[in-house]
């Protein structure tokens, strides 16, 4: 198992946002943690990345608590990977994924040659190592996405942690990202995704982890838990599903349309 969750609770101030959650992932697995805007799917990241500190529980990874890592060991286990943003600095596309090397340096050292050959096989392997040498602030959203998960191969953490990783982008680019977000689930990847989007969760996921209120509404299979009840639950809107290709993927119908 490479990430366990056990009893996991969060308030901010008086108002608890994550409330006695549980589930594990593990490599070669897709799990998307699917809920509406405000549900406490980014304070759960928080608490994995160890920027927030939980009321009750504790986060494993290999079996091991957080809080007994330094961030450098964590870094080493988990990459982050945020939405597409247009940076302040002209950096290179190189550089942004150079930068996902710096847990495997020193405080005082700089990118060796062993970095930088990381940096290439992570642009090569998400085949753009042609928009090296481009400044990111070029790229068009889908490449600024692939530039980010490039950067986090380059950190060679196995475990992705993606913020809403197409939420900003056109179709053919959010088909490519999820695709290639698919592909490194199938290579051994432990991939979490948090999204707002069902079908995308049901089309992509091995499993899926569904919030309601702060607490664990279902996880399972998206055959098994992927059906009306949990999304007109979910979002507060009464659905019909479709299913599509021999159940290859399902479809949110509002009723009465």
């Amino acid at each position: 198992m490479s990430i366990a969750v056990e009893n996991l609770s969060f308030s901010y101030g008086g108002g608890q946002v994550l409330d006695g959650l549980s589930f594990s992932a593990d490599y070669g697995e897709f799990l998307s943690v699917l809920g509406p805007n405000g549900v406490g799917k980014s304070t759960l990241f928080r608490c994995i990345l160890g920027l927030l500190t939980p009321k009750t529980g504790q986060i494993l990874i290999d079996g091991l608590p957080i809080s007994a890592l330094s961030p450098k060991e964590l870094a080493k286990k988990i990459a982050y990977i945020p939405q597409s943003h247009a940076p302040v600095f002209h950096y290179s596309v190189f550089d942004m994924v150079l930068m996902g090397t710096t847990a495997q340096t020193t405080v005082f050292s700089s990118p060796g040659k062993d970095q930088h050959r990381l940096a290439e096989a992570a642009l090569d392997r998400l085949g753009i190592g042609a928009l090296g040498d481009r400044s990111y602030r070029t790229l068009s959203g889908g490449e600024r996405q692939l530039v980010l998960i490039a950067r986090a191969v380059a950190q060679q953490a196995k475990i992705l942690l993606m913020d809403e990783p197409s939420a900003s982008l056109d179709f053919g680019n959010r088909l490519r990202v999820m695709n290639t977000v698919r592909s490194l689930g199938s290579e051994g990847y432990c991939v979490i995704q948090s999204t707002h989007d069902p079908e995308q969760a049901y089309l992509y996921s091995d499993k899926i982890l569904a919030l309601h209120k702060g607490k664990v509404l279902a996880h399972g299979s998206p055959a098994e838990i992927f059906d009306a009840r949990l999304i007109s639950r979910l979002y507060g809107v009464e659905v019909e599903i479709c299913s599509l290709k021999n159940d290859t993927l399902r479809v949110c119908i509002p009723k009465g349309v």
